[in-house]
């Protein structure tokens, strides 16, 4: 099976939980799905401007729509929107005037995102199937891209940013939540890891991620590091599942974490080789 069609079958079957049973998307111990990441993310005002079953398939590994600055009357899309939490709170921030795009390949997350829009009575959200590796939407028609713990999950990253490049608005902003890691990381390390946080094995490295991101065009590039992961929050976990903690500890300390990563479209097309250089590159953390 492809990593697309592992990854529609899981966040399927994550959604029919939701839609069927009303228990979270991260209730079942043996699924790992990025219980350690979901937490914490809405504030309490944010849940009480959605549906229940929004809020209950929030998958994501940080909060995009707190990243940026949202105006009245902009046109924004969320790759990778599952059941609809992001571009519900997005469509808000836009008003009447604006449009929050959401995009999934998932039927079942589509279907129950859609029916989270009828609850929120929100009119101007729209719903697309389709793969964030192919956005269908036409050149410069947002103004933001936001997505949230999902371009790590793509078998082909640099389709997404440029995709994402793509459908940006000269000046146009990238504005993402994403799992990174923080130096290199031996695949051995990695799969252990991927018992315990299930959005991990994809992850880049964050100067891979900045490097990806200069490669399309983008401007302004800013890693903010907001939680790492701690060997010892695993402890229990991953002893139970026969790994030997002690032994990978010194290769985990510091080396993955969820990220706040944004970045601009140009407002002026480079037209020659080199006319886009140098690009600011901003670290933190």
């Amino acid at each position: 099976m492809s990593t697309q069609s592992e990854v529609s079958e899981k966040y399927g079957s994550i959604a029919r939980t939701v839609t069927q049973s009303g228990a979270t998307a991260c209730c079942d111990p043996a699924m790992r799905c990025c219980d350690p990441i979901t937490k914490d993310l809405y504030t309490a005002e944010e849940h009480g401007q959605l549906p229940d079953k929004a809020v209950l398939a929030s998958l994501g590994c940080g909060n995009p729509t707190a990243l940026i600055d949202l105006r009245p009357g902009e046109t924004v899309l969320d790759l990778g929107s599952g059941g609809g939490i992001d571009v519900l709170l997005s469509a808000r921030r836009v008003g009447p005037t604006g449009k929050a795009y959401g995009l999934d390949m998932t039927d079942d997350m589509l279907v129950l995102a859609r029916e989270n829009q009828r609850q929120a009575g929100a009119t101007n959200v729209e719903f697309l199937k389709g793969e964030i590796e192919n956005i269908p939407l036409p050149d410069s028609s947002v103004d933001v891209v936001i997505s949230n713990c999902v371009i790590n999950l793509s078998a082909d990253k640099s389709s997404v940013l440029r995709e994402a490049f793509r459908v940006l608005r000269p000046g146009g902003r990238f504005a993402v939540s994403d799992v990174v890691t923080r130096g290199p990381v031996p695949d051995a390390v990695r799969q252990s890891m991927l018992l315990w946080v299930g959005c991990i094995a994809g992850a880049m490295e964050e100067t891979e991620y900045r490097s990806k991101l200069q490669a399309v065009g983008f401007v302004d590039i800013d890693l903010e590091p907001t939680r790492t992961y701690d060997i010892e929050d695993a402890r229990v976990f991953l002893t139970e599942a026969g790994v030997d903690v002690d032994a990978i500890a010194p290769l985990v300390e510091g080396r993955f974490l969820s990220a706040f990563i944004r970045a601009t479209k140009p407002k002026t097309a480079c037209c020659e080789p080199g006319c886009c250089e140098p690009i600011a590159i901003v670290e933190r953390g």
